[in-house]
């Protein structure tokens, strides 16, 4: 009898999957990652044109960060911050909330939403960089040849039409998206040192206290700005802080404690992709067939570092 069960499992034959089950489950927290993301820009977009950026990202984390306060102390009430680690919370909501959102609002406001997207794809090198700088990661053959692609594929996506303005707006508006790139890479390595200590929601959740925190002041700079806006702006406020900043972020910490650094910056390639997508269905932008084949081109980065986990694990197993 025991030899017909051992038959009829897959193990008993030496077949091993190719992911676990977690990292299947850590792959789609990322895919929606990057819709939620990907989709964020659009609606940046259109609030800022009302609500003035320092000020929008203030609102926003606010609503978040009570929504996590709120879930915080019914999940883990016991759950406590060690002292000793006080230090990397705050840098990690300084860099991954406060910096990146101040440079990431103006740099959209000031640049377009295709161009802000499109320097996403530095994303990979950034962090892959630090990761050995830092962690003294190494950095496979399979793993560079990943993020070649993805590059490549996300570049392909938005600029298509082989242009990429430099005017002095929009070149400022660039040059704050690479330094939200760079501030979001340091974010991610910070909590490369706390994911093992504590959970994806008490990190979500302290950092953007502490990041929303930082806002306050720098939002006084704006007060000349502030005005009543209309219930659109508000709608896009309420989706970036539901949906970005409670759910996304949620998941993406999720992904990143069992997927590969590299893997989860390469999945950040997408958001270009869903970027101009969601411009064409939202916005009516155009679509060009080479956009596509650049998402193509990145989903197959994906497979590739994907791949490689996989034969990790199975000779490992």
């Amino acid at each position: 009898m025991k030899s017909v069960l051992n038959k009829e499992r897959p193990e008993s034959r030496g077949f091993t999957p190719i992911l676990s089950k977690e990292q299947y489950r850590a792959n789609l927290a990322m895919v929606a990652v990057i819709i939620i993301w990907g989709i964020s820009y659009v609606s940046i977009k259109v609030a800022v044109i009302e609500i003035p950026p320092i000020t929008m990202a203030l609102i926003r984390f606010a609503i978040a960060s009570l929504m996590l306060g709120i879930i915080i102390r019914r999940v883990e009430p016991k759950t406590k911050l060690d002292k000793s680690d006080l230090p990397k919370m705050v840098l990690g909501g300084i860099f991954g909330i406060t910096i990146y959102f101040i440079f990431e609002n103006i740099g959209v406001k000031l640049s377009s939403a295709t161009n802000a997207s499109l320097i996403v794809s530095v994303v990979p090198i950034i962090t892959i960089t630090l990761d050995v700088l830092f962690f003294q990661s190494r950095i496979s053959i399979m793993k560079l040849l990943g993020v070649i692609i993805a590059m490549w594929g996300s570049y392909l996506a938005v600029t298509a039409n082989g242009k990429v303005e430099l005017n002095s707006t929009h070149f400022v508006g660039n040059i704050l998206m690479i330094g939200a790139m760079l501030s979001w890479a340091f974010f991610t390595l910070v909590n490369k040192s706390l994911q093992e200590k504590y959970s994806g929601l008490f990190l979500t959740t302290y950092q953007t206290i502490f990041g929303t925190l930082c806002f306050i002041p720098l939002s006084l700079f704006e007060y000349k700005e502030w005005k009543l806006f209309s219930l659109t702006a508000l709608g896009n406020i309420l989706f970036q802080a539901v949906f970005c900043s409670f759910i996304g972020y949620l998941l993406y910490i999720y992904a990143l404690k069992r997927l590969d650094v590299a893997l989860t910056t390469i999945y950040l390639n997408l958001i270009p992709v869903v970027g101009v997508l969601s411009g064409y269905l939202i916005l009516k932008e155009s679509v060009l067939p080479i956009q596509l084949v650049g998402g193509l081109i990145t989903l197959l980065a994906i497979v590739i570092i994907n791949f490689e986990l996989g034969t990790l694990r199975k000779n490992s197993s």
